[in-house]
């Protein structure tokens, strides 16, 4: 049975109200609030491809479009937005990014880890791909949108999925735009492993 997009929010609202996964993110580590796909209400990949770990590499992305979201009503429709317009109108498997983060402070599950991607060209099957919900061009993301993307990544390092010498990269560094924004993209400047290289390829590359 298809539901209309209203209704696959709703449903995803009220798990959302009931469950989300808080994961043990390790030793001393903070807990990581975790929204998973069927909380979300995602429709099915056309396809999963799997790659080796540990990952070596972490892409940070922005949204723009959709923009920020602060609570799970508004998160979950801006997934369901996403995953919408990579499978229908840009014809990818699935949503491109493995995870993203809303404006709640929770981790949203994406394709996940060590699924190949549509987010970074020539890094796809090699990265890890965040996206941070929302237009960073001239604001930074909350403190909380912050902290759940570096505990994410610590989580994946302290697992063995994260290489423990990753490298951090902002998408405009592969490729050329604009994400994940200008502010953004100071702020992640400042974070463990961050690379300055840059490898960017065509704009029309996937």
């Amino acid at each position: 049975m298809c539901l209309a997009k209203d209704s696959r929010v709703a449903i995803g609202a009220i798990a959302l109200t009931l469950l989300y996964v808080t994961v043990d993110s390790g030793a001393c580590g903070p807990a990581l609030p975790y929204v998973t796909r069927d909380v979300w209400s995602a429709q099915p990949p056309k396809l999963i491809e799997h790659f080796a770990g540990p990952i070596p590499y972490v892409i940070i992305h922005h949204s723009y479009i959709p923009a920020a979201c602060y609570s799970g009503l508004q998160c979950i429709a801006a997934m369901q937005s996403m995953q919408t317009m990579h499978q229908d109108v840009r014809q990818w498997n699935d949503i491109g990014y493995s995870f993203a983060v809303g404006g709640d402070g929770r981790v949203y599950q994406g394709r996940g880890f060590n699924v190949v991607g549509a987010h970074a060209p020539r890094y796809n099957n090699r990265s890890v791909g965040i996206c941070l919900i929302g237009d960073w061009v001239s604001d930074l993301p909350p403190k909380n949108m912050l902290a759940a993307t570096q505990t994410l990544i610590e989580y994946g390092v302290r697992n063995g999925i994260i290489a423990r010498n990753y490298t951090l990269l902002g998408h405009r560094q592969v490729r050329t735009t604009e994400c994940p924004g200008d502010r953004l993209f100071e702020e992640i400047k400042t974070w463990p492993h961050f690379n300055p290289m840059t490898d960017i390829v065509d704009q029309n590359s996937v």
